[in-house]
């Protein structure tokens, strides 16, 4: 009898071993468990379901700018979010379904409890991370959602190519300070960065922010202010958000608006869209991002208590970012917007999106904080594209400066208009065709990395 139920037990584990395994094959290779137990057309359906949906995703995956188009567009991120669940849910089915195929029909209470313990896990290893990717497309939906406007109403469908016909296109990027010690947001950094839609080649243009006399808009604020705004550039923004009055209708930023009329008149150039980023939020963002490495040319004073960020190349926090680009300790203006390009250069540059991916919950949260824009949702898809040529491709910089005849206090208005012209040409041209004594500099010679 003894022999007997040494037997009987050695029977129970490697049954209940088999069919451990058979539940794991099946996890990994849904369909070989119900093959094991004569299940042959169910089996075979789900092998070749399986293996259809995992060369696909691996193709898919290879894709990167396949990913990057899908990622901005509402709908594909609500239909992955429920497939994900759906597939999440269906997949701990399958496991479940495979083990009770295939599970000895007598076991001991030890051998329930591990084999439930075993199947469970198996359901969450391959339940967890489809829960989680569906986590995520939510997070970037809402994203998208609430920080790109809906241009055509209830789809965002992409446009085949937002800019047809065009050579370039031209955004607005805003710096807004609203400090404790004044009301209303000041833009102390205004940046139009002028971007090459075939070959992703750009000009970052930096204007001064105390630049005066700046031709406003036709309408309310030119006949105000015939002979220019009274104040600074960097005080525009702030003035019309406090004034009604001088607002266009139909915008939802109308200061913004007004900003992007006024600065694409300066250079002669249509702003086709802006993003105003706060300027505490936009340390935030550096952090999400893990910080950028950046050559710091000489030692800047940093924060309110005599910290200095050293000489040499390293990598900044978000707060050593914001202080590098706006410290005018020792310095000018016009330093301060060099090493702002600089920044907006290495970001550019070192924005990597698998690098990204790890910090996304980090990164969009800042995002929704730290930005505003007029961006459209629908052109997202192809600046998505567009982005990965600019990481591939020559940033110029052209700063309107005394050494270049731009006085802030009287400035030249048409010539500001023929610089940006010269170097917007000079951009468009192969490096073969650029003039040796172009006015724009690359960031790569004026920022060494």
């Amino acid at each position: 009898m003894a022999a007997e139920g040494t037997a009987a037990r050695q029977n129970e584990r490697r049954g209940v071993g088999r069919a451990l395994l058979l539940t794991l094959a099946s996890t990994i290779l849904p369909g070989l468990a119900h093959l094991w137990a004569g299940r042959r057309v169910a089996g075979a359906i789900l092998l070749v379901v399986s293996l259809g949906a995992f060369i696909g995703l691996g193709l898919a995956a290879g894709d990167l700018a396949l990913i990057q188009r899908l990622v901005v567009q509402p709908r594909w991120l609500i239909a992955f979010g429920a497939v994900a669940i759906v597939v999440a849910l269906l997949w701990a089915g399958v496991v479940l379904r495979s083990y009770l195929l295939v599970r000895p029909h007598r076991m001991g209470p030890l051998a329930r409890f591990a084999s439930a313990a075993f199947v469970a896990t198996l359901c969450l290893v391959v339940a967890a991370p489809l829960g989680a990717a569906a986590g995520y497309s939510y997070v970037q939906y809402d994203l998208v959602t609430s920080l790109f406007r809906d241009g055509k109403g209830g789809g965002a469908a992409p446009a085949e190519d937002p800019w047809e016909g065009r050579q370039r296109i031209n955004i607005l990027l805003l710096g807004g300070d609203a400090a404790r010690n004044r009301t209303g947001v000041r833009t102390d950094s205004m940046t139009v960065a002028s971007v090459n839609v075939k070959t992703g080649n750009t000009v970052i243009f930096s204007l001064p922010r105390n630049m005066e006399n700046v031709p406003l808009p036709r309408g309310k604020l030119r006949d105000t202010y015939p002979f220019g705004f009274d104040g600074l550039l960097n005080e525009v923004y702030e003035y019309v958000a406090e004034h009604p009055d001088m607002q266009p209708l139909g915008a939802a930023d109308p200061a913004a608006q007004v900003l992007k009329e006024t600065i694409g008149g300066i250079l002669g150039l249509e702003i086709d869209y802006y993003a105003l980023v706060d300027m505490r939020g936009f340390a935030q963002l550096v952090d999400a991002m893990g910080g950028v490495m950046m050559n710091v040319e000489r030692p800047i004073p940093y924060g309110l208590e005599g910290g200095v960020i050293e000489a040499g190349r390293r990598r900044l926090t978000g707060q050593e970012t914001l202080w590098y680009g706006r410290s005018r300790v020792g310095s000018d203006d016009y330093t301060r917007m060099g090493r702002q390009k600089c920044v907006l250069g290495a970001i550019a540059r070192q924005a990597d999106p698998v690098k990204l991916l790890t910090r996304f919950q980090q990164l969009a949260s800042a995002t929704k904080r730290a930005v505003s824009t007029d961006i459209p949702q629908d052109v997202l898809p192809a600046l998505m594209d567009l982005s990965t040529k600019v990481r591939g491709a020559d940033i110029d910089s052209m700063p309107f400066v005394p050494k270049e005849g731009i006085w802030p206090g009287n400035p030249n208005w048409r010539r500001i208009r023929a610089l940006t012209a010269e170097a917007i040409a000079d951009s468009d041209r192969p490096k073969s065709g650029r003039g040796k004594k172009k006015k724009a500099k690359s960031l790569d010679e004026t920022c060494p990395q």
